[in-house]
């Protein structure tokens, strides 16, 4: 029992940190959904994988489909008012790219299934350490050139490395459990108070996490499910208890 909840309590741990970042920053632009169409698309990239290569160059795939969905935002956000509109149109292609595409597989169903969102309970230790790799040259790379770079290419920089790390992340734990940990804390956090808000949110969102891992082992609750419902429940009651959000400036 320890060594399962273990392995799921350090990749909520490492998913929950770069992703507070990203949620706090997709809230500052007010394009709230772009994770979901972002992982969506990367979905896509999973499912022409399975369908075409039976699973062989999943990640590289991913990535493509992922990065191509982060590029079109970056550009339609520069072009449009309606961002929104074009991001949700987005998610519902990939959504419905996903399932037309694995209804010609065997297991179709169950993938799709896993592509919303996985058990994170048998996520082996080794696959946990090759994304926390990924996400620190990534943090990195961030804190490098963001305020190096202004734009539009400070905007695809951002989708770019958006995109890789939603792609790392989708593939271990599903598009609804990323949406969830990238928006839920962040959101939290901005109720609760001014100060730091990243710290506060990746603090947030590990207890979340924590709670519903060991509700959905000793109830046999889905654990990708329990995480996505625990995360949203507590960002809605937090929403309807405070008085007001902390508003990000544009920086």
């Amino acid at each position: 029992m320890t060594d399962i909840l273990l392995s799921a309590f350090i990749l909520s741990v490492v998913l929950v940190g770069i992703h507070s970042y990203f949620g706090l920053e997709i809230i500052r632009r007010g394009i709230i959904f772009t994770d979901l169409a972002i992982g969506q698309m990367s979905a896509v990239g999973a499912a022409v994988s399975l369908l075409f290569f039976d699973g062989n160059y999943l990640y590289p795939i991913s990535l493509a489909f992922a990065l191509v969905g982060g590029y079109l935002i970056a550009y339609v956000t520069k072009k449009a008012n309606n961002v929104e509109a074009f991001i949700g149109l987005m998610y519902a292609l990939g959504v419905s790219a996903v399932y037309i595409i694995l209804s010609k597989t065997q297991h179709g169903m169950e993938e799709f299934q896993k592509l919303m969102a996985a058990d994170i309970l048998f996520t082996p230790l080794e696959e946990i350490g090759k994304v926390a790799v990924i996400y620190s040259i990534l943090g990195v790379f961030i804190l490098y050139f963001h305020h190096k770079t202004k734009g539009f290419i400070r905007d695809l920089l951002f989708f770019v490395t958006f995109s890789i790390t939603v792609t790392s992340s989708v593939k271990l734990a599903g598009v609804l459990v990323v949406f969830a940990i990238l928006v839920s804390p962040s959101l939290i956090s901005l109720y609760i108070g001014e100060k730091m808000l990243l710290a506060k949110a990746w603090l947030i969102g590990t207890l979340i996490n924590l709670i519903a891992i060991i509700l959905s082992y000793n109830l046999d609750f889905p654990t990708g499910y329990a995480i996505v419902f625990c995360n949203a429940f507590t960002a809605v009651a937090v929403a309807l208890t405070s008085k007001k959000m902390k508003t990000i400036e544009v920086s």
